[in-house]
Order: structure tokens, then C-alpha cells, then sequence
């Protein structure tokens, strides 16, 4: 079998295993960047108390690997026999990954408004603006330009990051090159180097695409 004959034979499956990729990513990316969000504004606007707790979720998922969530998630929570905890494949690895996002987005958050000096917000407190105004007005804004650049490229981290998955079953992108390379182990690099470049593939428009927002949108210049 020559090497066009492999590529052929396995484009396909690795074609099926990005599309899964694709739909995993796709929905951990909105529902991890949502939810991050909400945690980050809380965590600068809510308080010592509200802030803390937060942290606590920020640091014990971040300080951990996300293979253990997963397992957690996916082995150990149905093991409680509690019905609606009896996850599939898909949303374990959904609910994970979203988890996982969730706390990088929203360290990228609360710096973000951080970076935002406070005489800005004193200034539309002073004109008579509510807090909810002057934070919606004025400091978001400005914090979000701040979050294109990082947001890229914890995007592309939780692409690549899909492939952990596959340990739980799920036929994404790196799971469909370990079923072609069993059907065809003489071939490994040249199905390792296709699964590579259709990741490559998938990410790069991410990347380029954080850089057409953030030059779209501009970088805003915060007075020292």
C-alpha cells in the first residue's frame, strides 16, 4: 500500500475525528468563557468573602492536572449512584474542559479590569454614574480590548487540550490517529504528521483571528 493509499484510506476518519474535536471545543470555549466571566467580575466586584471562595475554585482546579477532573467527573461522581451525575462520554468531557476554561478566563478577567485605573472609575462615580453604569460604561471597555490577546491563546490551549478526552473514550482527532496507526502501523508518521496538520489546521485561524480582533478593535493605552 503506498503511502497516497494510507492517506486516503485514513483522511476520513481523522476528517470525523476533528469534527468531534471541533464540536467539543466549540461548545467548552462558550460555555467556559461564560462562565468565567461571571467568575472573574465576581471576584472584583464581589467582596473579600465571595472573592476568596472563588479563588479557592481558581487555584484547586488550576493547581491540579485536568486528566483528574475528567476522571473525577466521568468515573468518580457516577460511583455515588446519584442519577443525574450518570454522565456520558461527551458531556464529562464538555463540563471538564468548560471547568477547566472557566478558570483561566476568568484570571484574564479580573486582570484585566484591574489594569484599569481606579481614577477612571472615581472620575464616572463623581459624575454621577452607578457602579453597574461606571463598570459597564467605562471600565469594560477598555478591560476588553486587554482580553483578546491572552483569550487567543487559552483557546488554542483548549483546542490541543481535547485530546485528553480520548482517554475516556471519545473518538476526537488524536483517538481517530491511534485507530488508523493500528490499521496501518507502518505508516505512523505519516498519520501522526496528518492529525498534527489538521490541529495546525484548526488553530492557526484562532490565532489569526485573536490578532485581527485585537488589531480590529485596537489596544487601548492606559496612563501610567
Amino acid at each position: 500500500m503506498t503511502t497516497f493509499d494510507v492517506i486516503s484510506a485514513t483522511l476520513p476518519f481523522l476528517l470525523d475525528g476533528l469534527w468531534m474535536t471541533f464540536q467539543i471545543s466549540l461548545i467548552t470555549i462558550a460555555c467556559g468563557s461564560i462562565l468565567g466571566f461571571v467568575v472573574g467580575m465576581a471576584r472584583t466586584t464581589g467582596g473579600w468573602l465571595v472573592s476568596s471562595t472563588l479563588g479557592l475554585y481558581i487555584h484547586a482546579l488550576r493547581g491540579t492536572p485536568f486528566l483528574v477532573h475528567l476522571y473525577v467527573i466521568y468515573f468518580v461522581l457516577p460511583a455515588t449512584g446519584i442519577a443525574w451525575l450518570q454522565l456520558e462520554a461527551f458531556p464529562a468531557a464538555v463540563i471538564a474542559l468548560s471547568l477547566y476554561t472557566s478558570t483561566y478566563v476568568a484570571e484574564i478577567v479580573r486582570a484585566a479590569i484591574n489594569a484599569v485605573p481606579p481614577g477612571q472609575s472615581e472620575a464616572a462615580r463623581s459624575s454621577g454614574m452607578t457602579a453597574l453604569q461606571c463598570m459597564w460604561h467605562v471600565v469594560l471597555p477598555q478591560a476588553l480590548k486587554l482580553m483578546i490577546p491572552p483569550m487567543g491563546g487559552i483557546y488554542v490551549i483548549i483546542i490541543k487540550g481535547t485530546s485528553i478526552v480520548s482517554v475516556i473514550g471519545i473518538a476526537e482527532l488524536v483517538r481517530a490517529g491511534e485507530h488508523a496507526s493500528l490499521r496501518h502501523p507502518k505508516e505512523l508518521m505519516v498519520i501522526y504528521g496528518m492529525t498534527a496538520l489538521l490541529y495546525f489546521a484548526y488553530c492557526y485561524p484562532v490565532l489569526r483571528l485573536a490578532r485581527w480582533a485585537e488589531t480590529k478593535f485596537g489596544s487601548v493605552r492606559l496612563p501610567s
